[in-house]
């Protein structure tokens, strides 16, 4: 008797086995929704870092000396970055939109069938009420025989295992609405945070395409007044090389004359090797030699850059003959110095020539002062040494290498 007392009181029991499939299967499709989502939050911070740390390289190629090709380059890669990350933002969005059209199409289904369900429970709550807390008691008592009494039982128990399962139904549909209601405010949310963040990262973006097309545009206008002017040094190497070379050959052919009075000797000596005087006090702005420049240009330099203040006085390093005082294309203001024996010394990118051609000088003499002629560098003397008309390396010739 005990086993079937009152319908009510069975209904009000909680009985999750008719439930328990159907929860499952949401956990099991919120899970997977979340995991993708985590997956491509996960996605979107590895872009962020990667665009971060390409941020911080730019700062610090800002902060440090720099050429605009690698500015160009961090550029390509911080456009290339923010790219790849509203195509993740885009992707996330739209898995985003797909949850919420699951989530209210879910949410609607769970709201009509909780609708039905609490309509049938109302009805059957009513039944009960009608018959009374003894009515199973009288059915079971009623039956006329045992075969009725067993058969009775198990409909009482069927019955009351419905009506549990009906209530345990309607409070799992309430319950799921309660979370498909929060999920839909949470997806919402994610919705118009990801919305802003698309706009602000596309922004970024325009403004990093303008920003790299800006310096790409310096960078070529950079890259073809680079080649000019190494066009047109290599020009005025060729024509210093040439007044040397001239000079060279008219001093052989004044020797091989039959009247040729005997070559004065020269006024640079190898035992001056490491020991002449500097022609300026300064640093070493470039070294003789090929040197490969920050923007991937190639300069040849016959001789040294010394850096020093405009006006500094410039002194020749031995005593000679100036051949040559005048402008001489990129070098400048230049002055060439012949010291007998076919050995000349160089200095360009004078402010002031303070000699004239034809001119005899003593070591020592000034000749001009530091200009600043070169518009890449900062002021300096452009020394060369030559002996016998070819190019050295100045820094061999004089006084303790700087």
């Amino acid at each position: 008797m005990r086993a079937f007392g009152s319908l009510a009181i069975v209904v009000a029991v909680a009985g999750a086995a008719l439930l328990g499939t159907p929860a499952v299967a949401r956990a099991q499709s919120t899970g997977a929704a979340e995991q993708r989502l985590r997956q491509q939050q996960d996605e979107l911070d590895k872009l962020r870092k990667e665009r971060a740390d390409l941020e911080k390289k730019m700062a610090e190629l800002q902060r440090s000396a720099r050429t605009l090709v690698d500015e160009v380059n961090n550029l390509e890669a911080q456009r290339k970055a923010t790219a790849r990350l509203v195509g993740a933002l885009d992707q996330q969005l739209e898995t985003i939109n797909t949850e919420v059209i699951k989530a209210g199409s879910g949410l609607m289904k769970a709201e009509r069938e909780l609708v039905n369900k609490r309509s049938a429970l109302q009805h059957r709550m009513v039944k009960i009420y009608k018959r009374g807390s003894l009515y199973d008691v009288e059915a079971m008592l009623s039956a006329q025989s045992f075969a009725g009494l067993v058969a009775r039982y198990k409909y009482l128990h069927e019955l009351a295992l419905h009506d549990r399962g009906l209530v345990r139904r309607v409070e799992g549909l309430r319950d799921q609405i309660i979370s498909q209601r929060l999920l839909l405010v949470r997806l919402q949310d994610e919705v118009a945070r990801n919305r802003s963040e698309k706009d602000r990262e596309a922004r970024r973006l325009a403004a990093l395409e303008s920003r790299r097309q800006r310096n790409l545009t310096t960078v070529q206008q950079t890259a073809t007044q680079t080649r000019a002017r190494l066009t047109q040094l290599a020009r005025d190497e060729a024509k210093v090389a040439g007044v040397i070379a001239s000079l060279e050959t008219a001093r052989r052919r004044a020797e091989m004359s039959p009247n040729a009075r005997p070559a004065a000797p020269s006024s640079i000596r190898t035992s001056d090797l490491g020991k002449l005087d500097w022609p300026v006090d300064g640093t070493i702005l470039y070294r003789f030699g090929r040197v490969i420049n920050p923007n991937n240009t190639t300069t040849r330099w016959n001789g040294i850059g010394i850096g020093a203040s405009v006006g500094t006085t410039v002194k020749s390093i031995a005593a000679g003959e100036v051949v040559l005082a005048d402008n001489v294309g990129t070098y400048g203001p230049t002055v060439i110095v012949q010291h007998g024996g076919g050995d000349y010394s160089v200095y360009g990118s004078l402010s002031r020539i303070d000699v004239r051609k034809g001119q005899q000088i003593p070591k020592g003499q000034m000749i001009g002062t530091v200009g600043a002629t070169d518009p890449d560098l900062p002021p300096h003397l452009h020394f060369e040494i030559r002996p016998k008309g070819r190019s050295v390396d100045p820094l061999e010739w004089l006084r303790g290498q700087r």
